[in-house]
């Protein structure tokens, strides 16, 4: 008799029967069996990866975050010249200089008989130069400021004697006719006294004007020049007053003045800088203005000027930052260029990391991004900038480099200019902040920011690689850690883990960081009812214990990590309830399909496969085939939840129950609902899916050990139903209908059931088409037959009219030469050579040898070819 195994008839009822599907191995198992022992009976899930829609605006916190608006740093905001700050125009790198000894040149309007000074001559009249104004000023955005250059001077303080040495003093200082220069005027705010002109044309002095003084009527002339040899002492009937509290302010002048220039150096400036910035002054045109932009990057950049100190530098930065009034996109990227090259820091650096911002937000600005390699500038500062000293400045650096990950050009653009390990470094650095330091708060936004950049390099299989060899699971795991408080930085970095632990060799790395089991548990506990969170931590369970023992064994030892995925499963089997009611009380009113999978039914499709996954290892099986509460809420899912309504959530908790009706054990609770359990099994068995069909089979061919699941399947005419899905044609459908009546036909008194329905001649037809390719399904037909023809007398009488078939054939698949193709490989060949010999060949010599000896005639017809 074969019953789970072979075995005889006396000893039936003293051995321990065993499942029908487990094999008879040999003790030294070889790297095949191992990988295909187990086939078809505990069997681990897949499922999708959780979807993650694309943010409809780009933002620096998506629609989903945890952070209040008015806790967290705005997308949204207005970005001048004035933002900028004029007095700080040095290179990162500099040093600032302190306030000159001589006392500044004030030169006033007024008209002056005794004044030494000659002014130069307008070239034109005042009328002329409005109208020019009135061209420019179209450009340029309202803004509430004054002057793009404001320096507006504080009332003298009599009481005070010298000067204040934190605040640079301004100096004033005069082009020589014969110099180079520009005229600097804001072109929205139009000349209004004719008392006090002065006016430059391209080949006068470059002129700065201040602002009004308060409380007085007259306008100063503040001039300035980037190719002076030395500040020269001019004398003016209207000196600098002596009186205390005037303060001295430096536009940038201080890194001008002490620089000593070579010839070559002057040249440069006159001949290639100065030229394009009187362009830039000047220009009214957008497209003319961006031409010499390009120009200017490349006289700098040709010059090697970039984040040196030179004279002009304030000059410069200066006509730049009054051009970002200017509302376009395109001007606005090369300004941006520019100034990044030009190593701003401070408010400047902040200033121009907005701007930065602003135009990557626009997607449709993704293209022009691309020709200006922006992403090289930004990278930069990453790289170089202080983390704590430039936190917010980072963050909207870091927030533009988000937005450029989000087009596929710009991604591989940054994975081949190393953004990965850059970005890697830069977290390592937050990671060292702890969370009792000043800027720990500030820094989690910028890590929301550099999170989802990495989720998107994730996609890239370059990026995947850099990940896995810079130890990237560490950190992320440090991070997760250190912000478990932080929804937004836990969401990110699970994603990236979500989608990376899909790959077999980062999953193995995860899986190696023993930490992060009591993380993802932690995570679990701390955000149950955050769907997006949960859905992709017990799918990343699920990827760690779908291919790994140690994994499985590792979760498992975690503590309260049954109770977690109980607790878990209790939460969103109630919110799929409660769905489902509101559905059938107004859903059908309002005639609204609700979708499926449903947010909760997601959450329990892969929350079930991470048990079916655990059930694999053998010590683990056993337990959670003890835990009632697991077992109840499996059956529960199969008594309200139709296949038809979500497939895969019924699929998966049949799954589960098969792999947990494996383990024997001592107050399993799959064997204490076991009935139970073949009455929901019933329902899915009459459905019209077909992998519904198989699951339930595969159920019944491990309870069908039980003589209480043999009555029900007969008194239920199961039995004939399990015969009919032997036409399926299907090897898996086939092996499961096999282990069943392979267990029906333990009992004498339901062999002969197996007649009906024409089952002898199915499970003939079985092994004819089957055998050669499937042992392990040759192997389990012939056990069948065999348990069938216990009391046989003769063959004909047992077998009818498949007698002779089941001989021919029986006897060509002992054939070793005929059936074993040593056209294979190696391995394959060794593969199909183990399974026939250890499994196939003793059951059906055993087989073949009863038939003839209860056979009058034996065939000599062969079999050649399968």
């Amino acid at each position: 008799l074969l019953c789970r195994g072979m075995q005889a008839s006396k000893n039936k009822n003293t051995e321990k029967p065993e499942p029908f599907y487990r094999l008879s191995v040999p003790k030294q198992k070889t790297s095949s069996e191992i990988i295909n022992e187990a086939r078809n009976v505990l069997r681990t899930l897949r499922t999708q990866r959780p979807f993650t829609p694309t943010e409809d605006q780009r933002k620096l916190f998506g629609s989903g975050s945890s952070r209040a608006p008015q806790n967290r740093p705005p997308s949204v905001f207005s970005l001048h010249a004035s933002s900028f700050d004029l007095a700080e125009s040095r290179p990162v790198s500099g040093v600032r200089l302190s306030p000159l000894d001589s006392k500044p040149i004030l030169v006033t309007f007024a008209k002056d008989e005794d004044s030494s000074i000659s002014l130069p001559k307008p070239a034109v009249d005042a009328a002329e130069v409005r109208k020019v104004s009135s061209a420019r000023a179209h450009l340029f955005r309202r803004t509430s400021q004054g002057n793009i250059l404001p320096a507006k001077m504080a009332p003298p303080d009599r009481n005070e004697e010298k000067l204040d040495s934190e605040e640079p003093a301004m100096m004033s200082n005069l082009c020589r006719s014969n110099d180079i220069c520009l005229t600097e005027q804001r072109a929205y705010t139009p000349f209004n006294d004719e008392s006090g002109q002065l006016i430059c044309n391209e080949h006068s002095s470059k002129l700065e004007r201040e602002d009004v003084l308060k409380g007085t009527a007259g306008k100063f002339l503040l001039q300035l020049t980037g190719e002076s040899d030395q500040m020269k002492k001019l004398g003016v009937g209207s000196a600098w007053p002596r009186s205390t509290g005037w303060k001295r302010r430096l536009t940038g002048l201080e890194d001008d003045t002490g620089i000593n220039e070579s010839e070559e150096e002057k040249s440069f400036w006159h001949m290639k800088i100065l030229p394009i910035l009187h362009e830039l002054e000047s220009e009214d045109n957008i497209e003319n203005l961006c031409l010499a932009c390009t120009k200017l990057y490349q006289a700098l950049n040709e010059g090697d000027v970039f984040g040196k100190r030179f004279k002009g530098r304030s000059l410069l930065l200066k006509t730049l930052y009054k051009l970002v009034d200017i509302d376009s996109d395109p001007l606005c990227l090369k300004l941006a260029k520019i100034i990044l090259s030009m190593k701003v820091d401070g408010k400047n650096l902040l200033s121009v990391c907005k701007l930065a911002f602003k135009i990557c937000r626009n997607e449709e600005n993704d293209c022009i991004i691309q020709n200006e390699r922006l992403l090289d500038c930004l990278l930069e500062v990453l790289r170089t900038e202080d983390l704590q000293k430039n936190n917010e400045a980072l963050l909207y650096c870091m927030g533009a480099i988000k937005f450029m990950s989000g087009n596929a050009v710009l991604l591989n653009e940054m994975v081949s200019k190393g953004a990965v390990e850059m970005l890697l470094q830069l977290m390592k650095q937050i990671n060292n902040i702890k969370e009792n330091d000043t800027y720990f708060s500030s820094l989690g936004h910028l890590l929301v920011q550099l999170t989802a950049t990495l989720r998107n390099l994730a996609n890239l299989p370059q990026a995947r690689c850099q990940l896995m060899c810079s130890d990237a699971v560490s950190e992320l795991c440090v991070a997760l850690e250190q912000r478990m408080n932080d929804k937004d930085v836990c969401t990110y970095i699970v994603r990236i883990f979500s989608k990376l632990s899909s790959y077999n060799d980062f999953c193995a790395a995860l899986a190696d960081c023993s930490r992060c089991y009591f993380l993802f548990l932690a995570l679990l506990s701390k955000h149950q009812k955050e769907q997006d969170l949960v859905i992709r931590i017990v799918f990343i369970l699920g990827n760690l214990t779908a291919k790994n023992n140690q994994a499985r064994e590792e979760f498992f030892k975690e503590k309260e990590s049954v109770n977690t995925l109980i607790s878990l499963f209790q939460t969103y089997h109630e919110l799929d309830l409660n769905a489902e009611k509101w559905y059938h009380v107004r859903g059908r009113e309002e005639k609204k399909k609700p979708q499926h999978p449903s947010e909760a039914e997601d959450v329990l499709i892969k929350l079930i496969r991470v048990l079916a996954n655990l059930s694999i290892h053998p010590s683990v099986g056993e337990a959670l085939a003890a835990a009632h509460r697991v077992v109840e809420l499996l059956v529960t899912v199969l008594e309200y939840k139709s296949i038809d309504v979500c497939e895969e959530l019924v699929i998966n908790a049949a799954t589960t129950i098969n792999n947990l009706s494996f383990y024997k054990v001592k107050g399993s609770a799959v064997q204490d609902k076991k009935l139970h359990i073949a009455e929901m099994l019933l329902k899915l068995l009459m459905s019209n899916n077909m992998d519904g069909v198989v699951e339930a089979v595969r159920v019944f061919g491990n309870l069908s050990q039980y003589h209480e699941i043999c009555d029900f399947i007969v008194q239920k005419k199961i039995y004939k139903f399990v015969i009919a899905l032997l036409d399926a044609k299907n090897q898996d459908v086939c092996f499961s209908a096999c282990g069943v009546l392979l267990n029906l036909t333990v009992d004498k008194d339901k062999r002969a059931l197996l007649m009906e329905e024409g089952g002898i001649g199915k499970l003939v037809d079985c092994l004819r088409d089957f055998g050669p390719a499937d042992w392990q399904l040759a192997c389990l037909i012939c056990k069948t037959l065999w348990n069938y023809s216990e009391n046989i007398t003769s063959a004909v009488s047992c077998f009818g009219e498949d007698t002779d078939t089941l001989l021919v054939l029986l006897t060509s698949l002992l054939d070793e030469e005929l059936v074993l193709d040593y056209s294979l490989n190696r391995d394959l060949r060794d593969y199909h050579k183990l399974y026939w010999e250890r499994e196939f060949k003793p059951v059906a010599e055993k087989l073949l040898d009863r038939i003839q000896n209860h056979h009058s005639f034996v065939p000599t017809v062969t079999i050649t070819a399968f």
